[in-house]
């Protein structure tokens, strides 16, 4: 009996030929595994792919601390949240990175003179935001093991050069993201049934305004088949620079929540940051799971709320806000 094989089985099938790396052949298999036609003609193929699977997982779990910690493309969290810069060569994304931080690129004329994810912070008032400059990716190459920076991020920032073909630029670097499931759409959601992370949102954020091409920002819009947001900077003119960490902030989707003990004043130098929509019982949990499950009662200062209203453990809060948390 035949497999008949669907389209996105074979898009799951090449995600898994080209990773590089366990954690994605993992991803990319029981992708396979869940979009795989269920019938007879495909027992066997299925057989085959949980045996890969499950030796899979096994090498995953052998895997030894010093193979973590050499991992250059693992890049730890810091800050409030972590956006990765995805671009073909000469886009600009150093020149961002290198605007808005004080990390060490290499901002060149020439291709591929970022080698390795960099690290840097952009402030935006009292939180810092991770931005990580990344090799480029072209039609024919990416770096080994590069899907992992954009895996383990908040928020992916696609860096369109609009002085250069914009449907060119939108075609590899979209077929790369799609093809490794990282966008969230309406096939791909944050993570799977497992539990496993998989779409991350996206935004384009276009590069060297100041030398665009004839109706490149439109075209842009009108070709791109992810509405995504879109922000328009140029190092040289600066514009858009000024006001892209407040962008930033934005479009990672967080609030800032202060403390105060009862009776003294609130901390106002460093939020608690939490996604937004979090609840009271949220910040309890972000500022110690044991202590939550002795939550009693808070009282609030902010947004929609008279000054020290009591707040029931699911009142939803606002960027700003100032908590007192009751224990017993």
């Amino acid at each position: 009996m035949p497999a008949n094989l669907t389209p996105e089985y074979f898009k799951a099938e090449k995600w898994y030929r080209e990773a590089a790396t366990y954690e994605e052949k993992i991803l990319a298999l029981e992708r396979m595994l869940a979009v795989m036609p269920k019938h007879k003609g495909t027992d066997h193929l299925k057989a085959d792919l949980r045996r890969k699977l499950s030796k899979l997982k096994e090498a995953a779990t052998q895997k030894t601390v010093k193979a973590k910690t050499t991992d250059i493309f693992y890049i730890p969290k810091t800050g409030a949240a972590q956006i990765s810069l995805i671009g073909t060569p000469n886009c600009g994304k150093s020149s961002i990175v290198a605007s808005l931080t004080n990390a060490k690129v290499n901002v060149a004329d020439f291709p591929f003179a970022t080698n390795a994810p960099v690290p840097g912070m952009v402030r935006f008032e009292d939180i810092q935001i991770q931005l990580i400059d990344t090799p480029p990716v072209t039609a024919d190459f990416v770096t080994p093991g590069q899907v992992g920076v954009y895996r383990n991020c908040d928020l992916i920032a696609i860096v369109i050069d609009l002085s250069e073909n914009i449907e060119q630029q939108l075609n590899i670097l979209l077929d790369f993201l799609e093809s490794r499931n990282l966008l969230i759409d309406e096939d791909t959601p944050a993570a799977d049934s497992a539990g496993n992370r998989l779409g991350k949102p996206a935004f384009y954020l276009c590069t060297k305004a100041d030398i665009a091409k004839s109706n490149a920002l439109e075209n842009l819009k009108k070709i791109s088949k992810h509405s995504l947001p879109v922000i328009v900077t140029s190092t040289k003119t600066l514009e858009g620079i000024d006001t892209l960490a407040q962008e930033l902030f934005k479009l990672s989707n967080i609030i800032r929540v202060y403390t105060k003990p009862p009776g003294k004043k609130a901390d106002l130098t460093e939020p608690f940051t939490l996604p937004a929509g979090s609840t009271v019982m949220d910040l309890a949990n972000a500022i110690h799971r044991e202590l939550a499950e002795k939550f009693s009662s808070a009282r609030i200062w902010g947004t929609g709320v008279y000054d020290g209203q009591n707040a029931p453990k699911d009142h939803v809060l606002n960027d700003k806000d100032i908590l007192e948390l009751h224990f017993t």
